[in-house]
């Protein structure tokens, strides 16, 4: 955040997987608030939360459904990484939710989002002069994570086809040590060895179970049970050691805070 005696430019970043919408909403934001800078327009979870760290703006609009994180865990990951970035969640969620909404510390928005309520939200954030109340953010986020129709995912992956040359396999999902993304495809790397998925990093992610499965990096998602280590060094940055294999993976800063409790 800004420090409040120099005069500066208010940032923000938005976070929304469908193009249109978020195209549509940084276009109203340049009607609500003029002088907001938009410093990064991202489309799943992973390049949010990355770009909180790194800009660390005065507010993020974040979608809750996103591929890979979805906005409630870049929230979560955020209040450490930017802890003066003001959230605003964009949502479709039922009504149980809205309640928690409207009891907690942060804003949100309806889709689709109306002019009206944008402005409101608007002249809220330019209110405010004091940080994020962390506690009550935590405490929602658990409320929301808990709400009736928070799932509705499909079933996670089981079996995944991959090329390795000419050969076709069949590759047990369980098997997969970690994903890599190649271009628009998909490294997969078992103990065996590593074949080529011809679906995106962001496709697949949705697909895999997410308590198995972590993104640790923009183009990498580790199997937690392949972990047989997290090193931190003193910038607290932190490198994967994996069993069975001899490489380490790297994980970017903002993503060290799911690695909290291991």
């Amino acid at each position: 955040m800004h420090d409040p005696n120099v005069a500066s430019t208010p940032t923000c970043v938005v976070a929304e997987d469908e193009t249109l919408l978020r195209h549509a909403l940084v276009s109203e934001l340049a009607r609500a608030w003029p002088g907001l800078s938009v410093v990064a327009e991202c489309e799943d979870g992973a390049s949010a939360l990355e770009a909180i760290a790194e800009h660390r703006p005065d507010v993020a609009f974040l979608d809750i459904r996103m591929p890979g994180l979805t906005g409630m865990e870049v929230a979560a990951a955020a209040a450490e990484a930017s802890p003066e970035t003001h959230i605003v969640f964009v949502t479709a969620y039922n009504q149980y939710a809205i309640e928690a909404f409207d009891q907690g510390a942060v804003d949100y928005l309806l889709k689709p989002v109306q002019p009206e309520r944008l402005d409101a939200t608007v002249a809220r954030l330019q209110a405010r002069s004091t940080q994020p109340d962390l506690a009550s953010l935590k405490a929602l986020l658990k409320r929301l994570d808990a709400a009736p129709g928070a799932a509705g995912t499909p079933e996670p992956l089981t079996w995944l086809t991959a090329s390795a040359g000419r050969e076709t396999r069949l590759v047990l999902v369980e098997d997969v040590v970690y994903f890599r993304a190649d271009q628009k495809y998909t490294t997969v790397v078992t103990a065996e060895g590593e074949s080529l998925l011809r679906t995106p990093l962001r496709e697949l992610l949705p697909r895999l179970d997410p308590k198995v499965f972590k993104q640790i990096h923009r183009s990498t998602i580790v199997n937690m049970r392949a972990i047989a280590g997290v090193i931190r060094d003193e910038s607290g940055r932190g490198t994967v050691r994996l069993r069975g294999r001899d490489e380490t993976l790297h994980i970017s800063q903002p993503f060290m805070t799911l690695f909290k409790t291991m």
